[in-house]
């Protein structure tokens, strides 16, 4: 259970998201089939982002890359496999959202890391992963709000989970422009977050505009 989720009206990578979770179904059919609790894909995806974290702190852009498709296949099969199985609940909601921030924040960590390695602990790099960091949670805290507000909880872009996946790689494979990387999450982050409040805002305006 949770919120009803709609897509955002930029969806960036997100649009993908139909493509790759048919490419996740014999997955889900194998999980129905053996009962597998969908709170092990949640935990299967905590696990790729702290080994992507680390492969991101060594700039192991391929390991990297591959464990960051661990991490959002996770994220991906536990609601899939929950709803195939007709066990969705509220706490696997909770368990969901926290598994994801989690993540995310795990795998800033393994960016702060690279950039401490590469560029020293007070460095401009360093604090700029830690603005970044703070500015990603920003287009999920935007979501949940207005979803508490009775608006449908929106997902996808313009820079989402995806595209800060890919930053990530882009960031390990070119340490030297980490800084911009980061620069590109807090301002596709702030836009994102500001593309989900007006078309929310919209929404509980009109719910509450008269018949």
């Amino acid at each position: 259970m949770g919120y009803p989720t709609k897509e955002g009206p930029v969806q960036g990578l997100y649009a993908l998201k139909p493509w790759y979770s048919r490419r996740l179904s014999r997955i889900v059919r194998l999980a129905v089939d053996r009962g597998i609790s969908p709170d092990a894909f949640t935990m299967l995806g905590i696990c790729g982002a702290v080994l992507a974290a680390g492969c991101v702190a060594l700039g192991w852009w391929l390991p990297a890359l591959l464990m960051l498709g661990v991490r959002l296949g996770g994220a991906n099969l536990d609601g899939a496999v929950a709803r195939a199985r007709g066990v969705s609940r509220p706490w696997g909601f909770v368990l969901n959202e926290i598994g994801d921030r989690s993540s995310d924040l795990i795998v800033f960590g393994g960016l702060f890391v690279l950039a401490t390695r590469t560029a020293g602990m007070t460095s401009a790099p360093a604090v700029l992963v830690a603005v970044a960091a703070a500015a990603a949670s920003l287009p999920t805290a935007a979501s949940l709000a207005a979803a508490g507000a009775g608006a449908t909880r929106r997902n996808g872009g313009p820079f989402g989970k995806t595209e800060r996946c890919l930053a990530m790689v882009v960031a390990a494979a070119f340490p030297a422009a980490l800084g911009w990387v980061c620069v590109v999450v807090v301002a596709g982050s702030l836009l994102t977050a500001a593309v989900r409040l007006l078309a929310a805002h919209r929404e509980l305006t009109e719910q509450a505009a008269p018949a």
